[in-house]
């Protein structure tokens, strides 16, 4: 297929109608596929999808999230932890997550809790009563990748000004 027709009948321009939601991919490297089994399909209870001896693929939310095993010593090195001062939080950089229903977020958090999963960031609200009021929480999976969960008070405040 040629650039032309891939493109036939589409407007030009980011993708910005919340009606259009295409899904993410995102891979990330971990170092034993055992324990990303179990955070990302125990802990967190994402649905399993393909898989062989080097990758699982997740479905978080209806998006591609595949964990590679990259064993530690194999010569490749992780990039060093990043961190952002956001509300006297220093917050880990990248990161990637789901914005989520409010009971949804609050079931997670408490799942995440029965868990014992150490918090980075533990669940809390940012901008209580004003535009954009969200709950947020981060913490790393097994092989340090961090992820940040919110929920909206109001979700069409998701990029408001």
């Amino acid at each position: 297929m040629s650039p032309d027709q891939a493109t036939a009948g589409h407007t030009a321009g980011p993708i910005t109608d919340p009606a259009v939601r295409p899904p993410f991919h995102l891979a990330v490297p971990v170092d034993d596929l055992a324990k990303a089994e179990a955070f990302y399909g125990g802990v967190l209870g994402l649905p399993r999808g393909r898989s062989s001896q080097a990758w699982i693929d997740w479905n978080l939310g209806g998006h591609q999230v595949v964990t590679h095993l990259v064993p530690a010593g194999d010569g490749a090195e992780r990039p060093p932890r990043a961190h952002n001062p956001v509300d006297g939080h220093d917050v880990p950089v990248p990161h990637f997550g789901l914005v989520l229903p409010v009971e949804d977020f609050q079931r997670l958090a408490k799942r995440l809790r029965a868990a014992g999963t150490a918090f980075v960031i533990e669940p809390y609200v940012r901008f209580a009563g004003e535009t954009g009021e969200q709950w947020t929480m981060f913490f790393y999976d097994p092989a340090g990748n961090p992820l940040e969960f919110k929920a909206f008070a109001d979700l069409s405040q998701l990029f408001a000004h």
